[in-house]
């Protein structure tokens, strides 16, 4: 919640180099862009449950065929290669490999091998995500992630892929984004597996980062020198009046669930007192045993950022409370446990197709909020991206002149956070592709690269173009943004 408000600075319009080992990569997330759901053995995700239930995902869009990368993985790798991406941040299906939760499946670890040898051949390093929301069906029917016993069986996962492909991928990211499946999955409602049950919410918090200490220990014990990392999705969190007390302690309790529960326990062995105080009636407390927090907190390598946009939040009466929950449709769960009765603003800045306000100075701000009060080294922006009304026009082409703006204003961001001292070291652009987008279904566009959903074509779009050049240059160009500062 400290620093500098996007108002108080401007857009630099000259050149400006990155470090010469900065490190460019693209994203993607398995069930958004595999398809293949029920081939080889994969059996079914909380994300297949979910998206086939009537009423969960915008126009009854799933997860097959998605974009079909399953049988298209040499061809997309091929086009990261002529745009010139240097590292892949991709995951593994969790119910591929090990279906259901149970005994391996070299079939589902047989794609991921391919995968990772053609990544090699284009001289692409291969950045691996072991969860990215794809729990197996039979677990969450076992109780999910607000069970202790699914961070075991998760380490067990790791170890299994790790063992698979430990001696040709270095880098390993053990969770994305666990707010997500925490606090929108068990409490929202909006992500699968779609409960709404705030204790079960605060469980699955504790559970997702215990299970990423067992993973890292996992992994540890199989090769000392693996790099080691987690992603959180990172946001900058205002009061909506600074002068209003009340505004200034919902600020408190969404930064709390937002970022504070989960860099606290990774980065200082500790939850944080206000949030735990907060959380009391939902037991987080209770949920910690000995030796959990010392795993939680075991040294990385490596940590990753997401960031998209901001929260301006108030105090709010409960008739006029809102969710903030980023869905197509508004559920009566909200992701905020414990923090009473919110109201998110607007700061009336443009917005993404999403909906959310383009905020680049909210990525300078976040790095700096680590780098300053956490001590952190070695940052990745795993994932920043841009959701647009994207269409193929009569030239064949896609003028996303919007994203390029997009991009150009967070990319000078990322560089003045450098500049000022932060060890950023790299940036994946979300996304490499059009995909399915969570409760969106196919109705939003991420991509650097168009995907017609009939006829599985991809069309790169004049972003993949302007991006390529920006990493061939390493810097970006003497233009101003229009989002910019």
């Amino acid at each position: 919640m400290n620093g500098t408000r996007a108002e108080e600075i401007s857009t630099p319009t000259h050149r400006r180099d990155f470090p010469a080992d900065f490190l460019w990569g693209s994203s993607t997330a398995a069930f958004q862009i595999e398809g293949a759901t029920t081939e080889d053995g994969r059996t079914d995700s909380i994300w297949d449950t979910f998206s086939r239930t009537p009423g969960r995902v915008l126009n009854g869009d799933t997860g097959d065929p998605a974009v079909d990368h399953y049988h298209r993985m040499p061809q997309d790798v091929a086009l990261m290669s002529d745009l010139g991406f240097k590292a892949y941040r991709f995951s593994v299906a969790w119910p591929r490999v090990r279906p259901d939760g149970g005994a391996v499946n070299e079939a589902g670890l047989d794609f991921y091998r391919r995968l990772v040898d053609e990544l090699l051949a284009h001289d692409i390093t291969p950045w691996l995500t072991l969860y990215h929301w794809d729990l197996p069906q039979a677990l969450e029917d076992r109780g999910g992630w607000a069970e202790r016993s699914t961070a075991f069986r998760f380490a067990e996962f790791a170890d299994t892929v790790h063992a698979a492909l430990g001696d040709r991928v270095e880098h390993w990211t053990t969770l994305n984004e666990p707010y997500c499946s925490s606090l929108l999955g068990y409490s929202a409602g909006v992500h699968a597996p779609g409960r709404q049950e705030p204790s079960a919410a605060v469980a699955a918090v504790h559970h997702l980062l215990l299970g990423h200490g067992l993973a890292v220990s996992a992994i540890r014990q199989r090769e000392p020198k693996a790099k080691l990392g987690i992603t959180l999705n990172l946001y900058p969190v205002d009061p909506v009046d600074p002068e209003n007390p009340a505004d200034v302690d919902a600020a408190r309790r969404v930064d709390g669930l937002q970022n504070r529960i989960f860099l606290d326990p990774l980065l200082r062995g500790q939850y944080p007192d206000d949030v735990v105080a907060d959380l009391a009636p939902f037991a987080l407390a209770e949920r910690i045993q000995d030796g959990d927090l010392a795993a939680i907190a075991a040294p990385l390598d490596m940590f990753g950022v997401n960031y998209y946009t901001h929260h301006l939040v108030g105090a709010a009466a409960p008739e006029t409370a809102t969710a903030d929950t980023a869905a197509p449709f508004t559920p009566p769960g909200s992701p905020w446990v414990g923090a009473g009765a919110l109201r998110f603003a607007d700061a009336g800045l443009p917005v993404t197709d999403m909906g959310w306000e383009v905020i680049p100075n909210g990525l300078s701000r976040v790095l700096r909020r680590l780098h300053e009060e956490y001590s952190v080294t070695a940052l990745y922006v795993n994932e920043n991206g841009a959701a647009c009304p994207d269409v193929v026009n009569d030239r064949g082409e896609v003028d996303d002149q919007d994203r390029i703006d997009y991009l150009d204003g967070h990319l000078r961001a990322a560089l003045t956070a450098i500049e000022a001292g932060v060890d950023l070291r790299g940036y994946f652009c979300w996304s490499l592709l059009d995909n399915f987008e969570w409760a969106w279904g196919y109705s939003k566009r991420f991509g650097l690269v168009h995907v017609d959903y009939q006829t599985q074509v991809r069309t790169p779009k004049n972003s993949a173009k302007w991006l390529s050049s920006v990493m061939r240059a390493n810097a970006v160009p003497e233009v101003e943004s229009k989002n910019g500062n």
